[in-house]
C-alpha cells in the first residue's frame, strides 16, 4: 500500500483469507481501510497530526455471502472532502481462490471526522471534473442533515416490557452489555468503530431472530451514526427493536449507550439495519404496533425500505 497524493488521492487496497472465525471481518476491514485513507493526507502536511474518527455509516449493502477460505479485497477511495470531514468509498470483493472467480459481495459509504481531542482542518483535494464536487456536497449536505436528526432524538430509550404479546415490539427488543476492554480500541484508547458494529449487528439479528423464529441474514444498513467517541473502560448497553417488517424482511432499530465507569457521562449512537430472511422463501411474521409512536416508526421504516429495496436492487449485479 501507499498513501494518497492530497490533490489526488489514490485507492489502496487491503485483502486476507477469510477464517472461520471471521464471521464480521468484512464490517472491521471496511472500518479500518477507511480510517486508513482518511488519515493519511491530514498528516502529509506540516500540521498537527491527527486521527481520522467515524462518524457516519451510510448506504451499505451485503450482496452475496463470503464464505471461508475465500480472500476478500477491500479497496477504498476518497470521492468528497468538506472544511473539517472526508467521504470514503469502499466496496469489497470476494475470490475463489482455486477456481479465480470473483464477486462484489459488499458496498459501503463511510464519513469520517478530522479529530481525536478538537476538529482540524480537511487538506482539499483536486477533482477531474466539476460535477464530481457538486454532487459530493449534496451528499455532504444530506448526511449531516440527516446525522443531526437521530442527534435530536437521542432521547429515546428502550424500556423492558413484561409478558409482551408476540409478534410486537416488546415481545422481539433485546440488549447487550458490554466492557470496553484494551483489544476493542485504538492506539488513543477509543472504541474501533467496527467493534461497536458488529456488536450492532449481533443484536439486531436477535431481534430478528425472535421476531421471526428462523435463519436470517444482513442484507443492508440504513446508517449508523457515531455522535461521540467511546473510551476504554466504559460500559456499553446495545439495544434493538423492530421498526418495520415487509413481507420478506424486517428493519431493526438499533440504540448503543455507553457509561463511563469513572464519571456520569453517557453517549449514544443510533443505527437502522434492515435483515432479511435466508433464502427468502418463508412469509415474515408482521410487526403489531401498540403505541402512537411504533406506529410513526413503522411509517418511517415503510419508507426507508422501498428507497432501500430499489436501490439494493439497482446494486445487485448478476454474477458468472
Amino acid at each position: 500500500m501507499s498513501g494518497p497524493d492530497i490533490e489526488t488521492p489514490s485507492p489502496i487496497q487491503i485483502c486476507r483469507i477469510m477464517l472461520p472465525d471471521d464471521a464480521s471481518v468484512a464490517r472491521n476491514m471496511i472500518e479500518e481501510v477507511g480510517a486508513i485513507i482518511s488519515t493519511w493526507p491530514c498528516n502529509s502536511q506540516n500540521r498537527d497530526h491527527c486521527v481520522a474518527t467515524l462518524a457516519r455509516v451510510e448506504h451499505t449493502y451485503f450482496l452475496w455471502p463470503m464464505c471461508i477460505g475465500e480472500v476478500a479485497h477491500i479497496s477504498t477511495e476518497i470521492t468528497y472532502t468538506s472544511e473539517h470531514s472526508v467521504e470514503v468509498q469502499v466496496n469489497v470483493m470476494s475470490e475463489n481462490i482455486l477456481t479465480g472467480t470473483k464477486k462484489l459481495t459488499n458496498k459501503a459509504t463511510l464519513w469520517y471526522l478530522k479529530n481525536v481531542d478538537k476538529v482540524l482542518e480537511v487538506p482539499p483535494v483536486v477533482y477531474s471534473r466539476q460535477e464530481q464536487e457538486e454532487a459530493g456536497q449534496k451528499r455532504y449536505k444530506t448526511q449531516k442533515l440527516e446525522r443531526m436528526e437521530t442527534k435530536w432524538r437521542n432521547e429515546d430509550v428502550v424500556q423492558p416490557v413484561l409478558n409482551p404479546e408476540p409478534n410486537t415490539v416488546s415481545y422481539s427488543q433485546s440488549s447487550l452489555i458490554h466492557m470496553v476492554g484494551p483489544s476493542d480500541c485504538t492506539l488513543h484508547s477509543f472504541v474501533h468503530e467496527g467493534v461497536t458494529m458488529k456488536l450492532t449487528d449481533e443484536v439486531a439479528g436477535i431481534v430478528a431472530a425472535r421476531h421471526c423464529k428462523t435463519n436470517l441474514v444482513t442484507a443492508s444498513v440504513n446508517a449508523i451514526n457515531f455522535h461521540d467517541k467511546i473510551k476504554k473502560g466504559c460500559i456499553k448497553t446495545i439495544s434493538g427493536r423492530m421498526a418495520f417488517t415487509s413481507n420478506k424482511s424486517v428493519e431493526i432499530e438499533v440504540l448503543v449507550d455507553a457509561n463511563s465507569v469513572a464519571d456520569s457521562s453517557q453517549k449514544r449512537y443510533r443505527a437502522a439495519m434492515s435483515l432479511s430472511q435466508e433464502g427468502g422463501s418463508l412469509p415474515m411474521p408482521q410487526r403489531l404496533p401498540e403505541t402512537q409512536n411504533e406506529k410513526k416508526r413503522f411509517e418511517e421504516g415503510k419508507g426507508r425500505y422501498l428507497q432501500m429495496k430499489a436501490k439494493w436492487q439497482g446494486h445487485m449485479v448478476p454474477q458468472p
